[in-house]
């Protein structure tokens, strides 16, 4: 209310599916012949709303990813997400640090730096320059040889596996990191810069070692968009997934028009696990996965 942001409850169940590689959806049959997908985020509704005029927006939304459950996953989590109409992601992450403080009762020591002076400080690698054979090796030769089978040919999930390996174990502690302009290649849904090298407009928080919450830019581009789906949609088949529908009625939205703004999500049961200094996300559910 008083920022005058407006609280919205949209489906979690849709006819489309995220594109993502590395996201693998719930489905279930409404008919024979439709199926519905349990949301991996509100992202693809919320900007639907964004684009019919609903101006600044936040939901607390229940989410859903197939084959994530560990120490920080449970395939049900909840998500705080929220967009914000004519900021840039400096803005957000001002927003960002005024949350984390009045959610912990203390000032934080808080950075912001780029993801490639925190890559190359840590691993002497520039990310904006590094092959995925060479990410591969430098995970090879420190023990971890299985990283080939997991990254596959994806340089982002290359990038991806030694940034959560090599580089955010090493943050240092009581400090909140701001990640800033990450490769193309890990753009998502963000807005590119035109910069040299060309990064995403996109940030990630981590927090005691603990990935927090990703905000972008957004991209407002719905052509770009479109291509961007069918990328991930053709790196799906190659991988050998399950193809999914792309969101033509988020589409359709980005054609009508997406304001210019920035949104960020936020996992509420990792915050819950930092503020309780909890070890494992099962000790923050009512009732993990395992017994659900």
């Amino acid at each position: 209310m008083e920022k005058n942001v407006l609280e919205v409850d949209t489906p979690v169940l849709s006819t489309a599916a995220s594109c993502d590689l590395n996201l693998d959806s719930f489905s279930t049959d409404l008919t024979k012949t439709k199926k519905l997908y349990l949301q991996t985020s509100p992202e693809f509704a919320m900007k639907r709303l964004l684009a019919s005029g609903s101006g600044s927006i936040y939901q607390i939304a229940k989410s859903f990813r197939q084959s994530e459950q560990g120490r920080f996953h449970n395939p049900e989590f909840t998500l705080l997400e929220w967009y914000r109409l004519g900021f840039k992601l400096d803005d957000l992450i001002g927003e960002m640090i005024e949350l984390l403080m009045l959610c912990f009762g203390q000032n934080l020591a808080f950075t912001t730096v780029t993801y490639q002076q925190i890559f190359l400080q840590l691993t002497g690698i520039n990310p904006h320059q590094a092959t995925l054979s060479e990410l591969m090796n430098y995970a090879a030769n420190r023990g971890n040889p299985e990283a080939l089978g997991i990254c596959g040919d994806n340089l982002a999930n290359g990038l991806d596996y030694v940034f959560s390996q090599y580089v955010q174990p090493k943050l240092k502690k009581e400090v909140v990191y701001f990640v800033t302009n990450y490769p193309a290649c890990m753009a998502m849904l963000a807005k590119l810069d035109d910069g040299e090298p060309v990064t995403a407009k996109r940030f990630e928080v981590y927090f005691n070692n603990v990935e927090l919450a990703n905000g972008y830019e957004e991209l407002t581009d719905a052509v770009e968009q479109r291509q961007r789906f069918q990328h991930e949609l053709t790196e799906r088949s190659e991988a050998g997934l399950d193809e999914v529908p792309m969101d033509e009625r988020l589409l359709a939205a980005l054609s009508h028009g997406l304001p210019e703004c920035s949104g960020v999500a936020m996992g509420l049961d990792r915050l819950l696990m930092l503020m309780t200094e909890a070890k494992s996300i099962d000790e923050v559910l009512i009732f993990p996965i395992d017994r659900a």
